[in-house]
């Protein structure tokens, strides 16, 4: 298929793909203000959390309103009713090892080509700010086993895949659109967990739950529960910024060990778990068999970090829970 692939990321800079982390300034949540709303994709995980966040935490502040993009009609509704749009219309990524030509030529026009078209509607019907859900995908996948991966602020996104590429096309179009009328926050977030949520940690938390044993491993991740993207989002669409376009990298207070999440996990759930570093060479064997297991493998036990200094924003404070309140809210 000819129509494979997007070229909004041609002929970029690094800084252009790497964009302008954070605010640039110290910035002022402003707590008397009210916000009218529009999420962009009806049911989906991180949209109704943030409805149901906003509501409970932020009542005062937020109109929130959701529209389902599932077929054509969205095109014909009026969004200059609202001062934001939230798009979190998706799909999510699969097995990329073996998809058809089709399957990727459907992620591009669903991650890419229904974002900007969101953005270039909510730009042209005069709304003032467009939060687009990026990820931490577009800077590829999780380093293996044993090495190190830490982003920071001079790391230049390289997708892996067409999932990521999907995603990092969007990225770069929508900040594209921005002007001093209309503006534009690109998230950037690592796995996002909660509950409910869909993924890798409904996974991990099934195995964590069944076996006796677990390996001792040491890796670091970036994770980030959902109720403090909620909380972040809440804060960000309450500022007013000088800066057009902007990247944000939230993540939770701490990095974590695969291990620990594990027995946290199990701790939420009064089971109990060894971890063993006994069975470590047994990893770093199964790292090394092709194909699937290894992939497994280095998801499960890799290291993909992001710096902490690219998460810290002045004038913001949305890391409300910790490590263990997280999976404890997420096990409840």
């Amino acid at each position: 298929m000819n129509n494979i692939g997007r070229n909004y990321t041609d002929n970029k800079t690094s800084k252009e793909l790497i964009g302008n982390i954070g605010f640039g300034e110290a910035v002022f949540v402003n707590c008397t203000e009210k916000r009218t709303v529009l999420i962009t994709g009806a049911g989906s995980y991180i949209g109704e959390s943030f409805l149901h966040y906003a509501k409970e935490n932020y009542p005062e502040n937020y109109e929130i309103t959701t529209l389902d993009l599932l077929d054509s009609s969205w095109r014909a509704y009026d969004f200059s009713a609202y001062d934001t749009v939230f798009h979190v219309a998706g799909i999510a990524h699969a097995d990329v090892g073996n998809v058809s030509d089709e399957t990727k030529e459907k992620y591009y026009q669903v991650n890419t080509d229904l974002a900007v078209e969101v953005a270039k509607k909510a730009k042209t019907d005069g709304v003032r700010l467009f939060l687009f859900m990026s990820s931490m995908i577009v800077y590829g996948d999780s380093a293996p086993f044993g090495a190190e991966k830490i982003i920071d602020a001079n790391t230049v996104p390289k997708p892996a895949n067409f999932y990521g590429d999907s995603k990092l096309q969007a990225d770069i179009a929508v900040r594209a659109l921005a002007n001093d009328a209309f503006h534009v926050i690109v998230l950037r977030p690592p796995m996002i967990f909660g509950k409910g949520s869909k993924g890798n940690y409904p996974t991990l938390a099934k195995l964590a739950k069944a076996l006796p044993i677990f390996p001792n491993v040491e890796n670091q991740r970036s994770m980030l529960f959902i109720g403090n993207l909620c909380e972040l989002l809440c804060q960000v669409m309450l500022v007013t910024t000088k800066q057009t376009a902007t990247v944000l990298i939230p993540q939770n207070a701490t990095w974590v060990r695969t291990c620990d999440l594990v027995q946290e996990i199990c701790r939420a759930n009064k089971k109990h778990i060894l971890t063993l570093k006994v069975l470590n060479p047994f990893v770093f064997l199964a790292g090394k068999i092709p194909g699937k297991i290894s992939g497994l493998v280095h998801k499960a036990f890799g290291n993909s970090c992001y710096d902490h200094a690219l998460s810290n924003y002045e004038g913001i404070t949305y890391q409300r829970y910790n490590f263990k309140e997280s999976v404890g809210l997420t096990e409840e």
